[in-house]
């Protein structure tokens, strides 16, 4: 059992979680990505890698989601290996795992183990289906999450199936920054009490959860059940993205009566264009939009839109996007050992986060981690795997 300690700051550490201590367990998605965040904002992350990789076809060397963090290699299946975990959770503040549900207690370090050692942990759990339901033990990843929430259903035209939004959706918005949340808010509570918990976030949850608006539309008869048959869907002809000259896009969002008119100057829409009130004329509104536009490159239009209140603006590519002035005036993008990436958001006045290290490569960390929270040196974490298999594949 260990005892409330005062946060220390890392040496190196910036952010307004220094001194905080968290745990991940490697896994894929949603769960790197949530720690990625927590360390981001200052919290010394330890990565628990395994001994075959962690998991995903990409060098470790390029894998951001590892940035700003430390790891070690423990093989849970080892006769010590759940010890040498459940050492670095007695010194936790936080343990993030993605497992399937019942695996970490199979393996002895499920919610139970860990507490025994530190009643204070907050113990982060990541799935997609939840810890309970009858899908629960099935394995998935974002497609089929967000499927069965309905925000898939809603998106693309509706002559056409669904489109997918890569996997931003589900495991990023509705699975890591609501784990985060959850995590940030037991932290909160176990700090104030002594009691630590289990946080359960299941993408599902996360995904219904950021359609709240939507479905109050829905029942106040504002929105139809549709695709591509509503104001924020693309049903809106002013509200969409329209293909260009050279084959590109630009994406318009002028909404208000006031943005809508300044488009439309700009544009050169012509006066007898349909009222934009008029629903049943949309598709008559949308064509002659989509006509102006093809008049032009993205480029041309870009300048036309530069510097009004028209909310028109490029679809840009990721190779474009960090050199958008805007972008780049305000550091969105950043570069660290020559690897161009988003830079940690949300900003702090008083506690600046930063990149301070690039990706963790398995097992690196393990001396200076056994060093900073005092492990005992017989257990203490193993060095990296020579030859880590990058085909190990871990669903949620």
């Amino acid at each position: 059992m260990s005892e409330a300690r005062t946060p220390t700051r890392t040496p190196g550490a910036e952010g307004p979680l220094a001194g905080v201590r968290v745990v991940e367990l490697a896994g894929i998605g949603p769960g790197p990505f949530a720690a990625m965040l927590l360390a981001d904002l200052g919290a010394d992350v330890v990565r628990v890698d395994r001994p075959d990789g962690p998991g995903l076809g990409i060098d470790p060397g390029r894998d951001v989601t590892n940035r700003n963090k430390r790891s070690v290699v423990v093989d849970l299946k080892a006769p010590h290996g759940p010890d040498r975990v459940l050492d670095l959770a007695e010194r936790a503040d936080v343990l993030i795992e993605g497992y399937r549900p019942g695996v970490a207690e199979r393996l002895g370090v499920g919610p139970a183990d860990c507490h025994a050692r530190n009643p204070r942990l907050v113990y982060g759990r990541m799935t997609g289906w939840g810890q309970q339901g009858p899908l629960a033990q099935r394995a998935g990843h974002d497609i089929g999450y967000i499927a069965l929430t309905g925000a898939l259903g809603m998106i693309g035209a509706p002559e056409e199936p669904p489109a997918v939004p890569a996997n931003l959706l589900g495991d990023y918005a509705g699975g890591s920054l609501y784990l985060v949340v959850g995590v940030l808010a037991a932290l909160h509570h176990a700090r104030r009490t002594g009691t630590g918990q289990v946080v359960d976030a299941a993408i599902v949850d996360g995904t219904a959860h950021l359609s709240s608006m939507i479905h109050g539309m829905l029942a106040a008869g504002g929105w139809q059940d549709r695709r591509g048959a509503n104001l924020l869907d693309g049903g809106c002809p002013f509200y969409g993205t329209y293909e260009t000259a050279d084959g590109r896009y630009m994406a318009v969002g002028a909404l208000e009566p006031r943005f809508y008119a300044e488009f439309t100057r700009l544009l050169g829409l012509p006066d007898q264009a349909p009222d934009r009130a008029d629903t049943a004329r949309w598709p008559e509104l949308r064509a002659a939009v989509a006509a102006r536009f093809k008049s032009r490159t993205r480029d041309e239009w870009t300048a036309v839109f530069e510097g009004s209140d028209a909310c028109t603006a490029p679809v840009l590519s990721l190779r474009e996007a960090p050199h958008h002035p805007h972008l780049a005036a305000r550091s969105t993008f950043t570069d660290h050992d020559g690897i161009t990436q988003p830079a940690p958001a949300p900003r702090f006045s008083a506690t600046p986060t930063a990149v301070r290290t690039g990706p963790a490569l398995p097992g690196a960390g393990a001396e200076s981690v056994a060093r900073d929270w005092g492990l005992p040196r017989d257990t203490g974490p193993s060095p990296a795997s020579p030859h880590p298999n990058p085909a190990a594949h871990n669903p949620q």
